[in-house]
């Protein structure tokens, strides 16, 4: 195993700070566009919509309701 000089160990301590101050840099812009949610929903607009829309139709009753309500009119007008 070779021994490493003060100096040589200095510089490598050195080089691991800069390293980690450009990864943590990256890391911050990574996590700042992963957590803008208005982005997020900017790039996802159309899929939200739709999911909104199917939702909404689920809630309201969906098929079984919608079916339900014209079964029951037909049986009103006999």
């Amino acid at each position: 195993m070779a021994t490493r000089t003060p100096d040589e160990i200095r510089a490598s301590i050195e080089r691991n700070r800069q390293e980690l101050g450009s990864s943590l840099a990256l890391l911050r812009d990574e996590v700042g566009q992963l957590t803008d949610w208005r982005a997020q929903l900017r790039r996802n607009e159309r899929s939200l919509q739709i999911a909104a829309a199917a939702a909404g139709f689920v809630f309201a009753g969906g098929v079984g309701g919608a079916l339900g309500a014209v079964l029951r009119r037909g049986r009103r007008r006999r």
